[in-house]
């Protein structure tokens, strides 16, 4: 199986980090091949769908970050361990662990993105930029005031592309963190202005520079937007 890199590591995109994404239903054949690199929960949790569709994208995705894990490892896919941390953020186990290698995934769709980092933590999120009926309202309950600001300032036309814009940097934001949503949402803000480039603004009393963290976007397939959070510095 093949896939495309959205995004390669370079100091000017985040520190050490790469980006890959995949269309998953471009696999839809291999699904039932690729189900035995899946754990027995992880087939469980495959049976329970009903959705076939729905079933085939999460063997294909659990498969295909396996043979990407195996790749960076230099070990089989069949020998990569996840486990589960505390928050929900998927890990390696703790022999592979060492290896400094840390990742995240996130899809929408058949849209999957993997992203990987070397001794820093690292944060992915996707969506299909769309128009749902009560964006204003999620707006105002989840994005920081500065955030809320800025988006009842955009033009309704570009609305749509400034929610999904924020929603998925402040998502990678806090699955890099690892706290999930205990990671208080006002406690930091990103860019969300189309056309501008992503940047996180503030998190607790610093500025985006000074927090630890670096933010950038990239385009993981045609009306989708996609955001990367590392940390800035190695550690060890």
């Amino acid at each position: 199986m093949d896939y495309q890199a959205s995004a390669c590591s370079s100091p000017s995109f985040v520190p050490r980090a790469e980006i890959v994404v995949a269309r998953l239903d471009t696999y839809r054949d291999a699904a039932c091949t690729e189900s035995a690199l899946l754990s027995g929960a992880e087939r469980h949790r495959a049976s329970r769908f009903v959705r076939e569709r729905d079933r085939e994208r999460f063997i294909l995705g659990r498969a295909t970050l396996r043979r990407l894990l195996g790749a960076r490892l230099r070990i089989p896919a069949s020998s990569v361990e996840v486990v589960v941390g505390a928050h929900g953020k998927p890990d390696l186990g703790p022999e592979l662990r060492r290896s400094g290698l840390r990742f995240n995934v996130s899809h929408c769709d058949d849209v999957a993105a993997f992203g990987f980092a070397w001794g820093r933590e690292i944060g992915v999120d996707v969506e299909a930029v769309r128009a749902i009926p009560d964006a204003d309202s999620i707006a105002q309950q989840f994005f920081s005031p500065r955030e809320v600001d800025a988006y009842f300032a955009l033009p309704a036309g570009h609305r749509p592309l400034g929610f999904f814009n924020c929603w998925t940097r402040k998502e990678a934001f806090v699955k890099a963190v690892g706290d999930g949503l205990g990671f208080g949402l006002h406690r930091f803000d990103v860019s969300l202005d189309p056309g501008a480039p992503a940047r996180l603004l503030r998190v607790d009393g610093d500025l985006g520079e000074q927090s630890g963290w670096v933010l950038r976007d990239f385009d993981p397939a045609p009306g989708f937007v996609g955001a990367v959070v590392t940390q800035s510095a190695m550690v060890h």
